[in-house]
């Protein structure tokens, strides 16, 4: 399954035409549009802003955006719109009648109302004109066309996301190998830092403190030194938190919010590196690998 983002954006618009009694197939001037918009969130939101005769239509597309989208914070956007806007209408006499009588009744009642413009008039005559028409066959078929290009370009996004998550992942496993040799090597060196003063207490001492017992509290000193700066268990927790990472990206599907949840251990596991650290390379390391992780987790609430 692809990786989804929740990021993404689509518009189409219906471009059909009637056919006249004489087989003419002719441009409707009305036409169709909608669009719809996603960033990201933690549950699926979504709002929706249409014309007046689309109203009705929206508990169908709920069901569909519910049925196809499962995060995200979405706006759906939908409207007719007359591609003969430049086109003016003719008023009829009728009409002009009827508004100049209106309008006598209202400034009746209020001297102090505003005239009617012509814009007014070119508009009233205008809708007076249009038929009514139930477009909720033509906005779901449209609205099934933009969620599949939405679910395209948010699929993009998502492939994306998951080579740059897969780059990090890499990044950081080459810096956690970088890490497993520095303990040892720290231990060792610590250890002969311990036997030195050892044998310097031995050269300046009287004799009251028995050697044996001086070198075993310098090795005792070396082991707890050894625990204290053993960062084994979490080189070892991290490369594991690594691979279900890789897993369940290649895997794909809802995997938004395990990835947090990952993210969030891999974070812990090298903050305890960093205050386990008695060495600047290794403390580098953990400074490089929270840097990689926090931009792994920027991406990671995009995905759905």
């Amino acid at each position: 399954m692809p990786v989804y983002s929740m990021t993404g954006y689509a518009i189409a618009q219906n471009s059909k035409a009637t056919t006249t009694q004489d087989n003419e197939v002719k441009a409707t001037p009305l036409q169709l549009g909608m669009e719809i918009r996603s960033v990201n969130s933690r549950f699926l939101d979504l709002s929706f802003k249409l014309a007046d005769d689309l109203r009705s239509c929206e508990p169908a597309l709920r069901e569909l955006l519910t049925s196809r989208l499962k995060r995200g914070k979405v706006e759906v956007r939908a409207a007719v719109e007359n591609t003969q806007s430049s086109s003016v209408t003719d008023p009829t006499p009728r009409l002009l009648q009827r508004l100049n009588s209106v309008q006598d009744q209202v400034k009746a009642w209020l001297p102090n109302a505003t005239p009617l413009s012509v814009a007014d008039i070119l508009r009233l005559a205008g809708t007076e004109q249009a038929p009514s028409r139930d477009w909720s066959a033509e906005l779901m078929e449209l609205a099934q066309k933009v969620v599949s290009d939405l679910l395209d370009a948010r699929s993009r996004e998502g492939e994306r996301l998951s080579a740059m998550l897969l780059e990090r992942i890499g990044q950081i496993r080459a810096l956690a190998a970088k890490a497993t040799p520095l303990v040892p090597q720290l231990v060792e060196q610590q250890r002969q830092r311990f036997m030195e003063r050892w044998r310097d207490a031995m050269a300046l001492t009287d004799g009251s403190t028995l050697p044996e017992m001086a070198q075993d509290r310098a090795l005792t000193e070396a082991t707890a030194f050894a625990i204290r700066i053993d960062v084994a268990e979490e080189i070892t927790r991290l490369a594991s938190h690594l691979d279900e990472l890789e897993r369940l990206i290649v895997k794909g599907g809802e995997i938004g919010k395990r990835l947090d949840f990952l993210i969030q251990e891999l974070h812990r596991e090298a903050n305890t590196m960093g205050s386990k650290s008695a060495a600047l390379e290794l403390t580098r390391i953990s400074v490089d690998m929270k840097v990689l992780i926090e931009q792994m987790r920027e991406q990671v609430q995009n995905i759905e």
